[in-house]
């Protein structure tokens, strides 16, 4: 094969003489973190963003220094979700990342718009440069762990963090319906061609919790998570019920104060080794 001369960035070529370590671009100096999950998913609207969010802040209440990289620029909702409304600081060096209430680090493009709902309509490579940019040019400090909200597919974005962010794994997100199991498989096999190793399936909308009786109600049909995730040999990380108070805290930017143990088990094998 002759010698690589494209943009690895947003390319799917397998160039066998190209070290994929090479492709990894280095952080901010001063920027130190020891973990980097993605929370990813083939399709959207499966509640990556509050996977992502709910991980974080078992992360922060565990005492672990925890950021989210929102990296999905077109459909950015970290900032809502952690009720943050102040833009984004920074001088001609550097981004600082926002904090949460509870000292959450985060960047997301919501941040750095005049207008929350301005649309952001741009091409493919300029989404990816810019989510690369929220790894090399803010200033993240020290962490322990660093989720990433993927944008949906398997397309210029997830390439990008793929290639350019030095992930130690990704969570894949999922929801009962067997079109999704399917389509969400596409989002395991890219991290598999990317080597990058799968921690576990999580399920969101799994049910309903009936209020009068407490019997959970299966809205979407008899779920397909714990199938694909044998198919895969990987181990299901939890399911989140479709909960009013849970939606309510997003829609009031107050996600850092929900109640539900649904993730419990998934933040322990995440962060099993930063002890």
């Amino acid at each position: 094969m002759s010698e690589c001369s494209h943009d690895c960035s947003s390319c799917s070529q397998n160039c066998q003489n190209r070290d994929p370590a090479s492709l990894l671009e280095k952080p901010r100096k001063g920027t130190s973190v020891k973990r980097i999950i993605a929370v990813m998913s083939g399709k959207g609207g499966v509640g990556k963003s509050l996977v992502t969010s709910l991980l974080a802040v078992l992360a922060q209440r565990m005492g672990y220094k925890t950021a989210i990289l929102d990296a999905d620029v077109t459909g950015p909702s970290i900032p809502k979700a952690f009720g943050i409304r102040e833009p984004a600081v920074g001088d001609d060096e550097a981004l600082q990342a926002s904090v949460t209430r509870t000292g959450i680090k985060t960047m997301s493009l919501n941040l750095l718009l005049e207008e929350e709902t301005s649309p952001v309509v741009w091409r493919g490579p300029v989404i990816a440069g810019t989510v690369k940019q929220f790894w090399t040019d803010v200033n993240w400090g020290d962490l322990d762990i660093m989720f990433i909200d993927m944008p949906p597919g398997t397309g210029d974005v997830p390439l990008t963090v793929f290639q350019s962010i030095p992930l130690n794994g990704a969570v894949v997100v999922t929801t009962p319906q067997s079109l999704v199991g399917m389509i969400v498989e596409k989002a395991v096999n890219m991290a598999g061609m990317m080597n990058i190793p799968v921690l576990g399936l999580i399920e969101n909308m799994s049910y309903a919790v009936c209020p009068h009786c407490g019997e959970h109600i299966e809205l979407f049909g008899a779920s397909t998570a714990q199938e694909t995730a044998q198919k895969h040999g990987l181990p299901l990380l939890g399911k989140i019920p479709m909960d009013q108070k849970l939606t309510a805290a997003c829609d009031a930017g107050l996600i850092e104060l929900f109640e539900g143990n649904w993730l419990d088990e998934a933040a322990k094998v995440i962060l099993k080794g930063l002890e």
